[in-house]
């Protein structure tokens, strides 16, 4: 589940960024997967995901909030849920070294 805490404040001005989402309009179900997809389909419906967010004026600011509330689902910032637990947990490591 995302961590809810860490959600911003529901101020429109850190919100708005998601208005100019090359995902808007799209079907969420290209950016989430159905229960017990696997294999080539969601490989190329991952794809299909990332390949829309690539092109996405707004790819920084969304990839750093699903970073940042820990999204647990779906391709955010043309990354998939693994990706992003490797980032964060990179990132966990990288804080306690320093």
């Amino acid at each position: 589940m995302a961590e809810i805490t860490r959600l911003p404040k529901p101020v429109s001005d850190e919100w708005a960024w998601q208005l100019a989402g090359s995902c808007r309009g799209t079907d969420s179900m290209v950016f989430f997967h159905p229960d017990a997809e696997r294999g080539p389909a969601r490989h190329a419906r991952e794809e299909r995901a990332k390949e829309i967010c690539r092109a996405c004026p707004v790819l920084a600011q969304c990839r750093e909030h699903a970073l940042a509330v820990q999204e647990p689902y779906g391709i955010w910032g043309a990354m998939g849920e693994g990706e992003r637990r490797t980032l964060i947990a990179q990132r966990r490591r990288e804080v306690r070294v320093s």
